[in-house]
C-alpha cells in the first residue's frame, strides 16, 4: 500500500488502533448480539488470511500501531493462528501490541499459541458464571470450556481482562460476585453496556442497564477511585481497594465517549467501518483485489478519513424501536 501519511480523520483524530475481523461466525449465539438462526457470509465473500495480512501491513505503513483481532469468534476461523503468528512478527517493527478478543470457548487449545505468536493479552467475554444462566443467555452449555480456556490463558502468561455486559434483569445481581471473581483471578474487568445494533428475538430495552445505575450500586459497596489507566480503547477505569484490582466501563449510551476515538474496524469482508455505530463505510476488499491495489487501498484509507463521523448516535430509549445499525456487531467486529 502507498503510505501517504498517517491516518487523521476530519477532527484531528489520529488514528492507531485497527479492529480487525477475521470471521463473523461464531459457536455461540449470545441473545443480545444475535438471533438463533444467524445467517451468516458465504465464504467466497470472506477475505483470504493473506489478504488480511496484506491489509493490515498496510494499516501499519499509516501509522496503525495496535491491531485486535476480532470476530464473530475469531479462534473459530481455520488457521488464524498463522495470521496471528505473521502479524507478530512486526510487534516492535511497526507494532506496539497485537490482541484479541475471543469468547473463549477455543482458548485453551490456541492458548499457548498465541502466547508464542506475541499475543500479551486477550479479552475474554462472559457475561456469568453460572452454568444455568450461561447456556440462557448465550444458548450454548459452554461454560466450563470457557472457564478452561480462561484457565489456559493464565497458564500461557497471558493477561487476561473479562468483558462482561451488564443485563438488567439477567446478570445483574451477579455483576460485584463476577467483579471479585476477576480480581481474586488476577484479571481485569470491564463492563459494557447493551448496544443497538443488528435485529435480535428480545427487545433490548427490556435488559438495557445504565452502567450510571451500576456504579453507583457499587460505590456503596466498595471504594472506587478513578485510575489514569487506559488500553487504547473506550473504557475509563478505577481501582476498587477491596478487591485490589481494576474496573473498566464502556459506556455507549450514557456517557459517549467518542470524542477521544482512535479506532476502525475492517469486517471480514474487507468493509471498513469508520465508527461502530455509524453507516459510514468504504470497501477495501475491491480496492485490494483491482488492478490497482495499492493506489486504490490508499485513496479508500483517505476517503474513511474524510467521513469518520464525530460520534455515534446509540439508543435504547423505547420498546420496538429499531436498532441503530442493521448489522449484527459479529458482523461489524467486536
Amino acid at each position: 500500500m502507498n503510505a501517504t501519511g498517517p491516518l487523521v480523520d476530519a477532527f484531528n483524530r489520529r488514528i492507531t488502533y485497527l479492529r480487525l475481523s477475521v470471521t463473523d461466525r461464531c459457536d455461540l449465539r449470545c441473545s443480545y448480539c444475535m438471533p438463533e438462526q444467524m445467517g451468516f457470509l458465504p465464504r467466497k465473500d470472506v477475505l483470504s488470511l493473506e489478504e488480511l495480512h496484506r491489509l493490515a501491513l498496510g494499516f501499519m505503513d499509516r501509522g496503525i500501531r495496535k491491531i485486535r483481532i476480532t470476530g464473530g469468534e475469531p479462534l473459530v476461523r481455520r488457521d488464524v493462528v498463522e495470521l496471528i503468528h505473521a502479524l507478530g512478527r512486526r510487534i516492535g517493527n511497526g507494532l506496539d501490541e497485537l490482541t484479541l478478543t475471543t469468547n473463549g470457548t477455543q482458548l485453551a487449545h490456541h492458548a499457548d499459541a498465541l502466547a508464542v505468536a506475541g499475543v500479551r493479552r486477550v479479552n475474554v467475554s462472559l457475561d456469568t458464571r453460572d452454568p444455568v444462566l450461561f447456556a440462557q443467555i448465550t444458548r450454548r452449555d459452554r461454560l466450563a470450556d470457557v472457564l478452561e480456556g480462561i484457565a489456559a490463558a493464565r497458564a500461557a502468561g497471558l493477561q487476561v481482562k473479562i468483558n462482561t455486559v451488564a443485563l438488567r434483569g439477567l446478570n445483574e445481581g451477579e455483576l460485584p460476585d463476577m467483579i471479585a471473581w476477576a480480581h481474586g483471578q488476577g484479571h481485569d474487568m470491564t463492563l459494557i453496556e447493551v448496544m443497538p445494533l443488528g435485529v435480535v428475538e428480545s427487545d433490548r430495552v427490556d435488559h438495557y442497564l445504565p452502567l450510571t445505575a451500576v456504579r453507583d450500586s457499587l460505590d456503596r459497596r466498595w471504594t472506587l477511585t478513578s485510575s489514569a489507566h487506559r488500553t487504547g480503547g473506550p473504557a475509563r477505569y478505577v481501582d476498587i481497594a477491596e478487591t485490589g484490582g481494576r474496573l473498566g466501563f464502556i459506556t455507549p449510551l450514557t456517557n459517549n465517549f467518542c470524542d477521544g476515538c482512535n479506532r476502525i474496524r475492517v469486517t471480514t469482508t474487507g468493509q471498513l467501518y469508520a465508527c461502530l455505530g455509524g453507516a459510514e463505510m468504504v470497501d477495501l476488499r475491491d480496492a485490494l483485489r483491482s488492478d490497482n491495489p495499492d493506489a486504490r487501498l490508499a485513496e479508500a484509507l483517505d476517503q474513511a478519513m474524510r467521513i469518520k463521523p464525530e460520534k455515534h448516535h446509540f439508543r435504547i430509549d423505547g420498546r420496538g424501536a429499531a436498532p441503530a445499525q442493521p448489522r449484527h456487531m459479529s458482523v461489524t467486529g467486536g
